[in-house]
């Protein structure tokens, strides 16, 4: 195998940032969708220079985000392979897990005589009970939930079961307990693939959500790059909700965030550490802020603000790092749909070693990250085809 002396993988996932639809999305309902272009559009241009110098621009046709004459880093774009369009997918087969079957959804709400059941398991009925934005939700139903004390239950175009309470009406730790009850009893056709805590604060009409959110996820089906690091003792550590996603799996390290700038700062300081292996941030803002709430400007400003911190990162690069910026589906806040949407995802590779300008192409699947990671270690892992050695300067 070729050794490519390279000590770390800083793999950065911004959350919902797709870059057109994928060839099946009508399937999904998602024709048209393009969180980067269609945001662009929607406010006149993005300010991104510091991506655009990577090749972000090179990519597709951005608004105010122009091709790079000699960029940077390498770039390109993936497709999904695994049917699906939520988080959990996206993440699992960025860390080479292709799923056969989508995970199980619920358009009409989940079924009466689970939820008969589930209710006995609490010791409490529940509200809700159907599709909805979370924020939409807690204004319809947040006043009843203080008055009844009774948790609101709904679900997305995902495959979530969600949990909504107010954390003075049912503290956090009662919260959680009910979400893990859930995660227990939703398996076989149920097996939902996260279980979420949604608290929140305030008073009907300015009730706002905290950032007390945890995720309760199906354990990986297959065996995941992470796991394949682990077990050949190469540190993982993991920033935001990606211990969550992977239900703790072949992570040695965490860190929790409150918000994207959190995220890489926690990125920063493992980057800064004695360390070797992958550092896996999940940048959630993007996604649960604006995109589910169809706000193309805050989507917008969240973008700016990741590029105007992505100096500070590459600065934090020593000779033997390597940087992947990418997405696991999108979230296009201009269409009509509040629900995630089956698309394509950026690809930027960017490092002291990385020979700047080369065109990735469009990649089949996710798993070519996790396929890299594995050569980049020199680890056994079959799925995906790695472009470590495009992209490595003494590479084959």
């Amino acid at each position: 195998m070729t050794q490519y002396n390279i000590n770390r993988v800083i793999l950065i996932v911004l959350d919902s940032v797709g870059i057109g639809e994928l060839p099946d999305a009508a399937e999904y309902g998602d024709s048209g969708s393009n969180t980067l272009a269609n945001t662009a559009k929607a406010v006149g241009g993005l300010n991104l220079p510091n991506m655009a110098n990577l090749g972000l621009g090179n990519i597709a046709e951005i608004d105010g985000v122009p091709p790079a004459a000699s960029p940077a880093g390498a770039y390109g774009k993936m497709g999904e392979k695994s049917p699906g369009k939520d988080t959990t997918t996206g993440h699992w087969e960025l860390s080479g897990v292709i799923l056969d079957e989508p995970f199980p959804v619920f358009p009409n709400g989940f079924p009466a005589s689970f939820i008969e059941q589930y209710q006995k398991r609490i010791g409490r009925e529940i509200l809700g009970n159907k599709p909805a934005s979370g924020t939409k939700i807690i204004e319809e139903l947040g006043r009843q939930h203080m008055e009844t004390g009774k948790p609101i239950v709904y679900t997305s175009a995902d495959s979530v079961f969600q949990i909504a309470a107010h954390e003075e009406i049912i503290p956090l730790d009662q919260l959680y307990h009910f979400c893990k009850i859930a995660r227990e009893m939703l398996t076989g056709d149920l097996a939902v693939g996260r279980v979420i805590a949604r608290p929140f604060l305030g008073q009907p009409g300015s009730f706002k959500r905290t950032a007390n959110r945890h995720d309760y996820s199906l354990p990986p089906v297959k065996t995941t790059i992470l796991d394949v690091l682990t077990e050949n003792n190469i540190d993982v550590m993991a920033v935001g909700k990606i211990v969550d996603i992977f239900a703790g799996r072949g992570i040695t390290d965490y860190v929790r965030t409150k918000s994207n700038m959190d995220g890489v700062h926690k990125t920063i300081e493992y980057m800064r550490g004695d360390n070797r292996g992958l550092i896996f941030t999940n940048l959630v803002e993007y996604d649960q802020m604006y995109g589910h709430r169809n706000d193309p400007q805050g989507y917008a400003k969240a973008l700016e603000e990741f590029d105007a911190q992505l100096p500070e990162i590459i600065n934090a690069l020593n000779d033997d790092d390597i940087l992947i910026i990418t997405a696991d589906h999108g979230c296009d806040p201009t269409t009509e749909s509040t629900d995630h949407s089956r698309e394509y995802v950026p690809l930027l590779v960017y490092g002291p070693r990385v020979r700047g300008g080369v065109n990735l192409g469009v990649r089949s699947t996710f798993s070519d990250v996790a396929a890299t990671i594995a050569e980049i270690f020199n680890v056994p892992f079959t799925v995906g085809t790695g472009f470590a050695g495009k992209v490595l300067k003494g590479g084959k």
